[in-house]
This record gives C-alpha cells, sequence and structure tokens, in this order.
C-alpha cells in the first residue's frame, strides 16, 4: 500500500484509511458527537494506519461501512442540522451524498484505472451542483456560468469584481476541475481567464 495515489504527499494506504475513519467519522456527527477529536488526532490516525497491508485496508474500508450503514438505519430527525468538520453544518439528511463523494472522488484518486469519466451520471451531475452552490458568492470567484457538452448548465461565482466567464467541457472535465482534480486544462474559457478556486 506504499504506492503514490494522486493525492499529493498520500499513498493509496493513507486514501483507504482515510475512507475507512471517515465512516467512524460520519458515525459521530449521526449520532451527536464531534466529527473528529481534533485535526491533528484525524491526520494522526490516518498516517496511523496507511501501512497497514490491503486485505486489513479493505476489512477496515467494509466494516466502518457497514458501521455507517446501521448508524444511518437508527430512525432519525434528518432534517436536523449537525455539524461535521471545522464547524461547517448541514442537513442531516446530506450525510449519505457527502459520504457518496468521498467514495467516489477517493476511489479515482487511488490511481487504479477508475476515472472521473467511470463516475455515475447522477452522482456527476449532483456534485457539479454541489460545488457550484459551494463556489455561489465566493468572494475570489468572478460570475461563471458552467456548461456541459450535453446542454446542462450551472451558475457558481459572483463573488468577485469582473465580468461573466464561461466555461465549457464534459462534464467529467467540469468536476474534475471544480473538485481539484484536473487543472482546467481540456476546458473552454470565454470572457476572460479561468477562474482559480479556492481550495475544498
Amino acid at each position: 500500500m506504499t504506492q503514490s495515489s494522486r493525492l499529493p504527499g498520500w499513498t493509496r494506504g493513507h486514501v483507504l484509511a482515510h475512507l475507512a475513519r471517515n465512516a467512524d467519522a460520519l458515525v459521530n456527527v449521526l449520532e451527536g458527537r464531534p466529527m473528529y477529536v481534533s485535526g491533528e488526532a484525524r491526520d494522526a490516525d490516518i498516517e496511523r494506519d496507511a501501512p497497514r497491508p490491503l486485505d486489513v485496508q479493505l476489512a477496515d474500508v467494509r466494516e466502518s461501512a457497514e458501521r455507517l450503514r446501521a448508524a444511518g438505519a437508527v430512525p432519525a430527525d434528518w432534517s436536523r442540522t449537525v455539524e461535521l468538520r471545522n464547524g461547517v453544518t448541514d442537513r442531516a439528511e446530506r450525510v449519505p451524498f457527502r459520504r457518496w463523494v468521498e467514495v467516489e472522488l477517493h476511489h479515482v484518486d487511488l490511481g487504479i484505472g477508475y476515472e472521473l469519466e467511470d463516475l455515475p451520471a447522477d452522482f456527476t451531475e449532483r456534485e457539479i451542483a454541489f460545488l457550484a452552490d459551494r463556489f455561489a458568492g465566493h468572494p475570489d470567484v468572478p460570475p461563471t456560468e458552467l456548461s456541459a457538452a450535453d446542454g446542462r448548465t450551472w451558475t457558481t461565482g459572483g463573488g468577485a469584481a469582473g465580468d461573466p466567464v464561461g466555461v465549457a467541457g464534459t462534464a467529467a472535465d467540469l468536476l474534475g476541475w471544480l473538485a481539484g482534480r484536473r487543472d482546467g486544462s481540456a476546458l473552454t474559457v470565454k470572457g476572460g481567464a479561468l477562474p482559480s478556486l479556492p481550495p475544498l
């Protein structure tokens, strides 16, 4: 598990360890506890678990996913507000989608042949919309209209001064740029330079 992943400074073992610990962290969220004890503890847990053999890693990913599934099966008010990492809040009903994002994007990050183009179409559309909403009104992002090759559009940015910018490309390339997985060089930009997006 020491092979490099596509995430700077992380091996594939780091990615799998993060996926397992993220599932446990989301159990904490659903049960009303802090997502992580601290940022330092989160990072230390990933470093501790990263060197484990593949069979141990996969067993941990599966078992932690089952713990999250069980926590999600408990009757609860899914409209309630929950607190995630770094003070971010969201509705409990959006936690499953956030987990889906972790699983799909980190599957790509492993660098084992699963690409952004292989993501389920409904996931790609939802994640583009989610990230477009996240950057909407951001003070460093100019008004930006995103256009996929199949005609779908989204708007984002708008907090920075400047004329509207149009960014077009395949849904996979748009998602890759928004999610920090691609540099946007495959996109077509009109009305200005490709906006520089803040880190997620």
